[in-house]
């Protein structure tokens, strides 16, 4: 397996404290299945001042601590990048991370309120020739009241990122419904831990497949930690991606995006 979503460098967010955490949450990913994992902390204005450069050393350093330590666990470049202004210019520019340097990037959007003009910024994002990962919005505050939007921008091509405790109940039962819910309507492209710690947020990923798998079967989960995931290492365009089970194709339609700004 892999996972696109994961807080585990020492030290630079809320993920991981210390080098002693990492490597043991290392170790946890590998026992679980997983093969790679991108390290992807927060890039937040205010909160989490990371640079592409000072994320890019901390990749390589705990590298080579897990190949010291002999954790046969592949790391890659990314970042839980927020939606801030300009953010297509930073990823442009570099200054905002993609994973593992190919056009898919970790969007993420305000926990607690909705964004005026998410629709605009995701456009501005894909026109730029980047491919956004709307990450977890089954936890979103405010799910409830702009779920038409995300079902809107999966339909327009964007991915859904949900994290992998949510189908299994970790963060409560509003969180988990909203979850298999999307799994179920077939908006769901990347099941991923957002693991931050060895307890509550650790990175684990099988009992979330088991929990897709009893859904959509087998395929279907497969397709969200190894297909998908392959796919955005390798940078493949997503139109050759196989799109989430039940989703249609990416729309690609003058106007269509303009008419989304009034739902954000």
């Amino acid at each position: 397996m892999i996972d696109l979503h994961c807080h585990m460098l020492p030290g630079i967010d809320d993920g991981a404290p210390d080098l002693e955490t990492s490597l043991a949450m290392a170790r946890m990913a590998v026992a679980d299945g997983i093969t790679v994992t991108a390290c992807t902390p927060h890039m937040m204005p205010g909160y989490y001042e990371n640079t592409s450069e000072g994320v890019r050393a901390a990749v390589v350093a705990l590298q080579a601590e897990l190949d010291k330590a002999d954790i046969p666990l592949r790391l890659v470049t990314g970042a839980d990048v927020h939606l801030v202004p300009g953010l297509a210019s930073g990823l442009r520019e570099g200054t905002k991370l993609t994973l593992a340097d190919t056009r898919y990037f970790l969007f993420e959007p305000p926990h607690n309120t909705a964004p005026p003009r998410m629709a605009d910024a995701v456009f501005d994002c894909m026109a730029a020739g980047f491919h956004p990962l709307i990450t977890h919005p089954e936890r979103l505050r405010w799910i409830e009241d702009h779920y038409d939007l995300m079902v809107q921008l999966a339909q327009a091509g964007a991915w859904m990122q949900i994290t992998a405790g949510s189908v299994t109940g970790r963060f409560g039962k509003r969180t988990q419904y909203w979850a298999e819910r999307m799994v179920d309507e077939g908006i769901v492209h990347i099941l991923a831990t957002d693991a931050h710690n060895l307890r509550s947020r650790s990175p684990i990923l099988s009992e979330a497949v088991e929990a897709v798998s009893k859904r959509l079967g087998d395929q279907a989960a497969k397709d969200m930690v190894l297909t998908r995931p392959l796919a955005v290492l390798e940078n493949v365009t997503p139109a050759s991606v196989i799109p989430a089970v039940g989703s249609p194709r990416p729309v690609n339609r003058p106007g269509f995006f303009k008419r989304l700004f009034k739902a954000a």
